[in-house]
């Protein structure tokens, strides 16, 4: 008997990790959105719970994008979006019955509001033990702070990281919501978490994130090096507290160019091999990290004076050959067209109410490179008849929801 083996069979696509995961999300603004979008990415099917007055208000932040909203854009993709006023029994009711079939529920609504509703973690859980629930709030459940707004410039200020960002005259904070996406990102995780946990014990239970934990964690150099350290990092503009050369310089062609000494033998190759000042290697001036930093000012005009007579192109490529870390200073014209983007084809087009639009794949590669689900950006109730159609509602009752501002 012929027991060789036969011609290869086609490959299959593997399935993404979260196909067959429904969630439903209750959500605004950024932090929710972007934790369930990334949900949506690995394959999960995403119902988004809106307002029928408008929905999410993050649709409204600008119209940047052919007249839609750059928040929206970015952080929903993938998803489908149903209107209903939850205030309304009958809204609540379809809520119920998505939530009786939901793998997981993800909400961050203003405090006390998910409560009033019935639709806090616990309360869930409880109702529906197989499910994984998400309560994501500005500063937690309890404590002082739990009542107040927090909008994520505020968090941040309350988080310490406006203090440590920007110059010695001037905090400033961070050009993108950090605290959104902190608070997203732990958000997801624990998502994940919970679903594994509820593969082995068959039980979901609550994720609880809050944006003021998730930054303060990520505060955790700063905060540290304050409480054991000699205080707080000094804000710097973009060099480095502790570390030196560290920092933009200009070029002849006046394109700034970054570098970062990262240790003592990385001073003497960039003394040497781009400074052409071979003898600061071992002056004990300049010699060590401590050194430079003490003499910041001295350290930083003898990179300044070799770098202002090359173009950026040239710093780059002296820098690149000593083997020093350097990086052009791109605006965010130069990251939608940077290079390394376009040779990795991370770039795809996806529907939207204005039409095709760019967006990135995100970031995580998974095994067997099979491709993440990039779908559409929904418009407001995009999806509202075919969900209520498949809950087995027939058109002349969603017609009648529709006539009394129930769904939309």
């Amino acid at each position: 008997m012929d027991i060789s083996p036969g011609p290869p069979r086609p490959s299959r696509p593997q399935p993404l990790p979260l196909d067959g995961v429904t969630v439903v999300a209750v959500e605004q603004a950024v932090a929710a959105p972007f934790a369930t979008r990334q949900l949506a990415d690995l394959g999960a099917r995403v119902i988004k719970v809106e307002r029928p007055d408008g929905g999410d208000f993050a649709r409204g932040y600008d119209t940047s994008v052919r007249g839609l909203a750059s928040h929206f854009v970015w952080a929903n993709r993938g998803k489908e979006s149903v209107a209903l006023d939850l205030k309304d029994p009958r809204g609540r009711d379809v809520l119920d019955r998505l939530l009786a079939e939901a793998d997981v529920f993800v909400q961050n609504l203003a405090h006390g509001a998910a409560e009033r509703l019935g639709l806090d973690a616990a309360a869930l859980c409880a109702r529906h033990p197989r499910l994984v629930a998400a309560d994501i709030s500005g500063y937690g459940p309890d404590g002082p702070y739990a009542h107040k707004r927090a909008y994520d410039m505020l968090v941040q200020c309350e988080a310490g990281l406006v203090s440590v960002t920007g110059t010695a005259g001037q905090p400033v904070k961070a050009g993108i919501p950090a605290a959104d996406i902190a608070a997203a990102m732990y958000a997801f995780s624990g998502v994940l978490a919970a679903l594994l946990r509820r593969g082995t014990t068959g039980r979901g239970g609550p994720v609880e994130v809050s944006m003021f934990d998730a930054l303060a964690e990520w505060m955790g150099h700063p905060l540290y090096h304050g409480m054991y350290g000699d205080g707080p990092p000094a804000r710097t503009g973009l060099a480095h507290a502790v570390i030196a050369p560290y920092d933009a310089y200009p070029t002849a062609d006046g394109t700034p160019v970054l570098l970062s000494v990262q240790n003592d033998r990385e001073w003497r190759r960039l003394a040497g091999q781009v400074l052409g000042r071979p003898e600061l290697a071992d002056d004990p001036g300049w010699a060590t990290n401590r050194a430079r930093v003490r003499n910041r000012e001295r350290t930083d005009a003898a990179v300044a004076e070799a770098l202002a007579g090359l173009s950026a192109d040239e710093a780059v490529e002296r820098l690149e050959r000593a083997g020093i870390a350097c990086a052009r200073l791109n605006d965010v014209g130069g990251l939608a067209e940077h290079p390394q983007l376009a040779a990795r084809g991370r770039w795809r087009e996806v529907g939207s109410p204005a039409g095709p639009l760019r967006t990135l794949l995100p970031p995580i590669g998974l095994p067997g490179g099979e491709p993440p689900r990039t779908g559409g950006v929904p418009a407001l109730g995009e999806h509202t008849d075919a969900l209520l159609g498949a809950l087995g509602m027939t058109g002349e009752r969603i017609a009648a929801l529709r006539r009394d501002g129930v769904v939309a």
